[in-house]
Formats: C-alpha cells, sequence, structure tokens
C-alpha cells in the first residue's frame, strides 16, 4: 500500500490553491473544474470544492469544518516560510518554536481554518 494524498474540501478553491501555491512555491494542477491537485515530492494534495462532494458523495465530507486532522510540511527554513506568509496576512497558531523532539514549527491556518505545520529538523 502507498499513502497517496490528502484531500481537502473547500467552498472558495481558487483562494485555497492560491494560499498553497505561495506557501509551497508549486502550481496547481487543475484537473478538472473544481478540483486541483498540488503534487509534492512523495504525496499529493487534492484540493476539491464542496459542490464536487455534494455531487458525487453527498454528505461525506463538510467544507471547513477539520478539528483534527493538522497538513504537515517538511521545509528547510520554517523562518524564511513564515516570512513569506505572513505578507500575505495569515494566520500565526504558534510562531517559529524548538520543540521538545528537536524541529523547528510553526503552526498556521489555511483560509479554511485548517491547521498546517511547517517543521525543519535542523541538524539533519
Amino acid at each position: 500500500m502507498k499513502f497517496a494524498s490528502v484531500r481537502v474540501v473547500t467552498r472558495d478553491i481558487e483562494r485555497l490553491v492560491a494560499f498553497y501555491q505561495r506557501l509551497s512555491g508549486i502550481e496547481a494542477v487543475h484537473l478538472a473544474d473544481g478540483f486541483a491537485e498540488m503534487r509534492f515530492e512523495g504525496s499529493t494534495l487534492a484540493i476539491s470544492s464542496e459542490h464536487l462532494i455534494r455531487l458525487f458523495n453527498a454528505g461525506a465530507a463538510t467544507a471547513a469544518a477539520n478539528q483534527s486532522a493538522i497538513l504537515e510540511f517538511e521545509v528547510q527554513d520554517v523562518d524564511a516560510v513564515f516570512e513569506r506568509m505572513k505578507a500575505s496576512g495569515t494566520t500565526v497558531v504558534m510562531p517559529a518554536t524548538l520543540m521538545p523532539w528537536g524541529n523547528r514549527s510553526l503552526l498556521l491556518r489555511d483560509p479554511d481554518g485548517n491547521l498546517v505545520n511547517l517543521f525543519s529538523r535542523p541538524g539533519r
């Protein structure tokens, strides 16, 4: 089995795609109206419009309702990403902090309120 992707459901796909493009520097691939993918090394972040869920899987997912999952991205320089994202008004939940296990971590919220952890592993 290969873990392939995580899909985030949104009411405003263009806004969410723009956020993750700004965050990652990766251009989204739009595969259909209301569906895009951000293809990272080893996995994919899929972004789907809520209207597609209603059309194909009514009631299966609700946009902007996540209260448990955290999207995590390993980056080379947490502080550089923070500077880029704070200029866009992104909500910071936790400023860059050295965690007890050695990672330097920054927590943000995407435009739908999903928690995003950016971390680096200093010394590795």
